[in-house]
């Protein structure tokens, strides 16, 4: 079928109508499933999506549209370094020009306030990177520091705990997800415009950790341990909590969001009531727009609801650019930070924000619609015995493969499409060794989501490195596979003990995805 290397031009309107064909629906020019007028939520339809969702259990062949991993946005372009950085597959050629204004607004490099470049002045004060793109580097996966190297797309994420009756209603209602430092905010900022001081410099060492697999193999793990040096404001609070965040995948965020909440609901085990040891939950997180808690969905514990959101606070803590949703127009600087505060900003004579509500409508546009590539050698035997091992050493207990996404959802590029992220976007217990014992809303120091999985096999094609986990300690896939503990003890000591041609098998298959 489709084969690594070579991506073949396919007709996305056969695409479209043929997942449509498979759901057994009729599909509209826009290539998403049409909404008759009784067939919405149907019995007949939930009973279609079940047989489609369904868990694999023949490995001699791939399954019907697997390659597909976006459904019909899925995107058919020659792997190079630009893969992850193209619009849905579906999308309409008019919706191009919003696709590629809202790339112009992601990559845009921001400069301090006052600027002849109006509308690209307001950084900082303190800032990890002057632009989207400067984490999310070609819309991949950021990685850790050179030797020396300032930290872009890893840096430290801050709180401490609550110091008052009023922090512990705002944590216990939701309406706060933590509680800041007093002095340095809710995260470091490493850079600073002229005039002004960075914060700090995140201080990363690394402890090897080996590990012997049943074949004598020996595999050396990185422990990381994270502090901070040349502190420029006076000391942190004594109950600091530092919890390293790297750049995740830009690419599916839209179909991420289009899942029915009711889906992954019905995923979650908090209590583990089957007795599989697998208790996932989902985050319940502060929904700006709504007013009110949403499922959260987005970022390494669920701590955001939605992409505009999850965008608006990246814009705010990694940039010090204010937007409509977070009119900070001094980024995360604290009262404690007076300079900081009183610098001049870049805020629209109009709207009163750095970003407006235009720009950030179009880069939510794009950032929801940064499409899924193709899956390459779905039906290459290696890569199906790899799949096999997948499914029988309990991975899919949290890496749910499927999903059909909602019929209803706002953007048609994503609406009632067949999916492939391999997670179920709830958080687990992970065990002690990738604990930041760091709580963020609902979720506590050893949880976190599960990353989807899909385009994981292009890192290196796209990001130059094959860095893994949420602080990329892992060096490759078999180290994060290895660094796994809590709820996936047990799939992971059956990885320890497959045999060498199973283990390498296992990881062609997620080099495929």
């Amino acid at each position: 079928m489709f084969r690594s290397g070579w991506q073949g031009t396919v007709s996305l309107g056969f695409i479209a109508g043929a997942l449509a064909a498979f759901l057994g629906l009729a599909v509209n020019a826009a290539g998403a499933a049409s909404t008759g007028p009784d067939s919405t939520g149907s019995k007949a339809e939930k009973a279609r999506i079940a047989a489609v969702t369904k868990p694999a259990s023949d490995f001699s062949e791939a399954e019907k549209f697997e390659q597909n991993q976006g459904g019909a946005a899925t995107v058919y372009k020659p792997l190079n370094t630009s893969i992850f950085s193209h619009p849905s597959g579906n999308m309409a050629f008019e919706k191009q020009l919003d696709f590629k204004v809202g790339d112009g607004i992601f990559r845009k490099i921001w400069v301090s306030a006052p600027s002849s470049t109006e509308s690209s002045d307001g950084l900082g004060p303190l800032f990890n990177s002057r632009s989207c793109q400067g984490c999310h580097l070609k819309d991949g996966r950021g990685g850790p520091p050179a030797a020396s190297e300032q930290a872009v797309s890893l840096f430290l994420r801050l709180s401490v705990p609550p110091q008052d009756e009023a922090q512990r209603t705002l944590l216990a209602k939701g309406e706060a997800a933590l509680i800041g430092d007093p002095t340095y905010g809710t995260q470091l900022q490493n850079f600073a415009i002229q005039g002004h001081q960075p914060e700090g410099e995140m201080v990363v060492e690394y402890e090897e950790v080996p590990v012997t697999l049943a074949d004598g193999e020996v595999v050396n793990l990185r422990r990381p341990t994270y502090s901070v040096a040349n502190l420029k404001y006076g000391p942190m609070h004594p109950e600091i909590m530092l919890s390293p965040r790297v750049a995740s995948p830009m690419i599916g965020l839209g179909l991420l969001e289009a899942i029915p909440e009711e889906d992954i609901l019905a995923w979650a085990d908090p209590d583990d009531k089957d007795g599989d040891g697998i208790s996932g939950r989902p985050n319940r997180v502060w929904d700006s727009v709504k007013g009110g808690l949403s499922l959260g969905r987005f970022g390494w514990k669920a701590g955001q609801p939605t992409v505009h959101q999850q965008s608006a606070n990246a814009f705010v803590g990694d940039i010090g650019i204010s937007t409509p949703l977070v009119p900070a127009s001094s980024g995360d600087c604290t009262p404690a930070q007076k300079a900081c505060r009183e610098a001049p900003t870049g805020d629209d004579a109009l709207e009163g924000t750095e970003v407006t509500k235009q720009m950030m409508d179009l880069v939510t546009f794009y950032a929801r619609n940064l499409g899924v590539p193709a899956r390459r050698d779905v039906d290459d035997p290696k890569v199906l015995r790899g799949k096999q091992m997948f499914y029988e050493s309990g991975c899919t207990a949290c890496h749910r493969p499927k999903f059909v996404t909602a019929r209803d959802f706002d953007g048609e590029e994503q609406a009632f499409q067949l999916i492939w992220p391999y997670t179920d976007l709830l958080l687990h217990d992970m065990g002690e060794g990738l604990a930041d014992n760091r709580p963020e809303a609902q979720a506590d120091g050893q949880e976190w989501r599960t990353p989807p999985l899909w385009g994981i096999g292009l890192t290196e094609t796209v990001s130059g490195h094959t860095y893994f986990l949420h602080d990329a300690r892992a060096r490759n896939l078999l180290e994060a596979i290895l660094w796994h503990g809590g709820e996936a003890e047990a799939a992971k000591q059956k990885v320890v003990e497959m045999s060498k041609a199973d283990r390498e098998a296992l990881l062609a298959f997620l080099n495929s995805l």
